[in-house]
């Protein structure tokens, strides 16, 4: 089973989201719409991105997308794949197989999550990462974080 999105944003989200991480110490996004010309991801983030910060971000996703990364696919018992990745965003109504084997997508060295989407065979592929822009909501009451919303676009390789 696999929850069809572009393989090429698809991946691109997969490298932003652990640059995120890694820049920020933020978690993954929590909120995305994945669409072949435009998407977004929305983060918990206390506070407006800067302008530097936003380029940054783009450097960096596109510095990892041309290191040819292998994007690699495996399926693992629930148990194996909890001991290598956080499985706390995976439905809780899963039952049978789903509920004991877990699909978990690996980019080369820099990132590894549990997917179901399709994605492309190397980084390479994706093309050149632009984020279009950057928005913040801040925290409502009793909030203790806002919300960062990237977009982002990609220009494929031919």
């Amino acid at each position: 089973m696999s929850k069809e999105y572009d393989p090429y944003m698809h991946t691109a989200e997969h490298v932003l989201n652990q640059t995120m991480v890694r820049l920020f110490g933020c978690g993954r996004s929590f909120s995305s719409h994945l669409n072949a010309d435009k998407s977004k991801c929305d983060y918990h983030f206390p506070r407006p991105l800067e302008d530097a910060e936003a380029a940054e971000i783009e450097r960096r996703v596109n510095e990892v997308l041309g290191r040819n990364l292998p994007v690699r696919t495996e399926t693992l018992p629930r148990a194996e794949a909890e001991s290598k990745v956080d499985l706390g965003r995976l439905p809780a109504h899963l039952e049978g197989e789903e509920a004991l084997m877990v699909r978990i997508v690996t980019v080369g060295d820099y990132d590894i999550c549990p997917c179901i989407g399709e994605h492309v065979e190397n980084t390479s592929q994706v093309g050149a990462f632009r984020l279009v822009s950057h928005d913040f909501t801040p925290p409502q009451a009793g909030e203790t974080s806002g919300r960062l919303r990237l977009r982002f676009k990609l220009k494929k390789t031919a």
